[in-house]
């Protein structure tokens, strides 16, 4: 497999297909790099050199037991950017994944970045608070790691339906929901709870008055685990000429549920 060691010791594992100008993905909570198949092969047969890693914790990377926050997987992407040696990368980050790639822009800076996507994602903030009023209750989260240290298999198989909206009438196979809980289960059970504190109580307002690369922002306007209202629609009005795609009655899981859509519009953003 291939792998970087990052410099407190843990093993990044990644996939490169194709060849040409580079586009890195990061994935959302609690998968890996193989939620992006669809778009990698899609755009790596259009002559685009495509990058996924599994974040620390996760599927084929170490499990640390400490790291789990978005400095440190900031700077685990810097590491991979600098060890594949990329310059005129886009990164693309989905749900929890676009907090880590908007953190290496504002820690690292955009000299090796040309293109941002930030794909049903948790920036600018998550969690209700005084000054973020439409953001989720923390109830919420409390809840969500209470069900994953009671029972984490039967948790995730039934958060399913709300992350690719089939509760909503949208239709998957069971062959996703199988590859999905798969994929879940392989991470650490220690990162996947650590996650839901750092992708919830992050605070990315900061961070995106630091973005200066042209920017698409994709959300579903029936996303049921990232409302648009409190993410979506607020971080393409705070970062600087970004663009903003709705998807109407899109789930969270776009990349799934709409790749043919999400395919279409990152090309027409690379191309642009």
């Amino acid at each position: 497999m291939a792998t970087i060691t990052t410099r407190d010791g843990t093993e990044i594992y990644y996939k490169d297909w194709g060849k040409g100008q580079p586009i890195l993905f990061s994935h959302g909570w609690p998968l890996d790099a193989d939620m992006w198949d669809s778009q990698m092969l899609f755009l790596a047969a259009k002559g685009y050199r495509c990058i996924a890693f599994d974040r620390r914790g996760f599927g084929r990377s170490s499990q640390p037991w400490e790291g789990h926050d978005y400095d440190t997987f900031a700077d685990d992407i810097a590491q991979l950017i600098e060890a594949l040696a990329l310059t005129e990368v886009t990164l693309v980050g989905f749900s929890m994944g676009g907090g880590d790639v908007t953190r290496y822009i504002a820690r690292h800076g955009s000299a090796r970045v040309s293109r941002l996507v930030l794909i049903s994602a948790v920036t600018p903030l998550f969690i209700k608070t005084a000054d973020h009023e439409k953001g989720t209750e923390p109830a919420v989260f409390d809840s969500i790691r209470a069900g994953l240290v009671a029972d984490r298999p039967q948790f995730l198989a039934d958060f399913s339906p709300v992350f690719y909206g089939t509760n909503h009438g949208t239709k998957v196979s069971q062959g996703i929901f199988d590859q999905t809980l798969q994929i879940a289960l392989l991470a650490s059970i220690k990162g996947t709870i650590d996650c839901v504190t750092a992708f919830s109580e992050t605070d990315f307002r900061p961070d995106m008055a630091k973005i200066d690369v042209p920017t698409l922002v994709i959300h579903g306007d029936d996303d049921q685990v990232v409302p648009i209202d409190a993410t979506g629609r607020l971080a393409a009005a705070m970062i600087k000429g970004a663009q903003l795609k709705v998807y109407p009655g899109a789930p969270h899981a776009t990349c799934i549920t709409h790749k043919d859509q999400v395919n279409a519009d990152l090309l027409a953003f690379l191309q642009g």
